[in-house]
Order: structure tokens, then sequence, then C-alpha cells
């Protein structure tokens, strides 16, 4: 399959970029990005061609892998999605559940392909954790703590703007998520949320299998104390995620592998644009919980 990139910051980089020029599946026929001397500067690194037109790189591909900032991801995924392309795309989404809808909208309309990075869930380790999990049934409740030092480390997206904006409820915020429904159901509602230090925040979720979930999200934790946890405990008593042994590559190499599969199947994945959007409206709801705060 012909494949172009959306996107020359460092993610695209050291993550997308090798993934896509290492499998076997795809040819990586070039990249575009809103800086054209960095799409020329990550072209010449990686092996292939920088267009200076994204119009012009969808003409020439059968998909496209984003790694943009979630308003423009969304933008440029609804474009893509209508003129029939497969579509690898980052989390979160979109920034908005109406930019969600357009997407989810598109992708269906076209009938192309959707996945959704949401790298705990491509992982080997960790993904057959959650799928005997939510094979196991019967839980009481759940616990997420993802806590990253972006902003208090030396982070390569430290001076990334939608990070600064809208934080960690949206940059980590959906690994959680992306962890906790496929065991626990889909949210219910959020019932309540409440900030932390920093762009801490606390979330508590009521979901449709019964349980309820409670997730601390925080760009801002001291480096010494960053990390993620998720646990569950139910009938069967008390259970933690693995602890993941590969990197980000390994992982997007899966995504597109599952990009491949859905595309010549026709069947959706999981982590499709979908559930995408079903993880943006549940930032959202937690976003507007947490306005009374301000």
């Amino acid at each position: 399959m012909r494949i172009g990139l959306l996107g020359t910051g460092p993610w695209a980089d050291t993550a997308h970029a090798p993934a896509l020029r290492r499998h076997d599946g795809l040819d990586f026929v070039g990249v575009w990005g809103r800086r054209p001397d960095a799409a020329e500067e990550l072209a010449d690194r990686h092996g292939t061609r920088a267009y200076d037109d994204v119009d012009a790189l969808l003409a020439d591909v059968e998909a496209v892998a984003v790694a943009l900032p979630p308003a423009v991801q969304a933008q440029l995924a609804e474009r893509a999605a209508r003129a029939g392309r497969h579509l690898l795309l980052d989390k979160p989404l979109a920034a908005t559940v109406a930019q969600g809808r357009a997407v989810a909208g598109a992708v269906r309309a076209a009938g192309v392909a959707s996945v959704v990075f949401f790298t705990t869930r491509f992982q080997p380790e960790t993904e057959a954790w959650i799928t005997e999990q939510a094979a196991g049934g019967d839980w009481f409740t759940g616990r997420a703590q993802w806590l990253g030092s972006v902003f208090t480390g030396d982070s390569p997206f430290a001076d990334s703007p939608w990070r600064r904006e809208k934080g960690a409820l949206w940059d980590v915020g959906p690994h959680a998520l992306s962890v906790l429904l496929p065991v626990l159901g889909d949210a219910r509602r959020v019932t309540a949320a409440a900030p932390g230090p920093g762009d801490t925040v606390h979330v508590v979720l009521d979901h449709t299998g019964g349980a309820s979930s409670t997730l601390t999200l925080s760009l801002t934790a001291p480096p010494a104390a960053a990390g993620a946890t998720v646990e569950l405990r139910g009938r069967a008593g008390v259970t933690l995620l693995p602890e993941a042994t590969e990197g980000p590559v390994p992982a997007l190499l899966r995504a597109a592998d599952a990009l491949l599969a859905s595309a010549e199947g026709g069947r959706p994945h999981p982590c499709d644009a979908a559930f995408g959007l079903r993880v943006t409206e549940i930032l959202a709801e937690a976003e507007a919980v947490l306005s009374d705060f301000r």
C-alpha cells in the first residue's frame, strides 16, 4: 500500500517515519508538513520525498499516516477520507467533538479503513492483558494513573502548543481510556472531575458494565514520579496492567498491520475513528466539568 506522512515534528520523525519506512507492506511515498524546510529535512533523513502540496501527496497514495496537532489532524483526515484514502491517525482524534464527528462521518461515508494509534493497544503484553480482562469481566472498579513529566523534564514535546493548551486530559487521557473502556465498558457519564497541581486532572467515570473508574492524568509530574499504572479490582481479585517492553516504532508497525487488514478485509478495527470519536466525547465531557473550576 502506498502511504504518505502528514507532519514533521518529533513524533513524526522518531516514530511514524521509521515505522513507515520499515514496514514490508507499505511503500513510504513521501511527507508533507506545514513547514516545507522541515518536510525536506525529514524526507532526507528517511529516504523519501517531500511534498509542497498536501493534495499532490494525497493524489499519489492510498493511505496517509498523520502526526499533527489534533485540530489540524482532524481537518486533514476528513479531507483525506473524502479523497478515499485510508487513515493511520494519532490520538486524540480531534480537539473538539464536532471535529471528531466530521472525521468519523467522512470515514464512514467513504468506506475507508481507519486506525487510531493508542500505543498501549498495539503492544503485545498490554493488548493481551486488555483482551484477557475484558473476557473475564465482573470488575468492581478500575484506577488509571498516567503521569508524565513533559513540562517538568527534558521531553521533546515540551514546546508543543496544543499540549500546553489542552494539557494531560487530552494528551494522556486517551491512553487511559483506551485501556479502561474495552474492559469496563463505555462510560455512561463523567461523574466528577477536579484539577490537581499543574495540568493534573482527576476524573471519575461510571461504566456501562457497572463498574466505576478513576483517572489521574498529568504532564507536570516530577520526573521521578512519572509512569503509567492501571489497576482493576473485582471478584477475581486485583490485576495490574503489565509494563510494555517495546517502544513506539514496533507498536506503530502493528498499527499499520491493523490498517492493512482492515482495508483488505473491510472490517473496522476496534481502535477506528468511531472509537476515537467516543474517546473525544468523553474528554470533552470531562473538560466541561473541569470548566467549573476556572
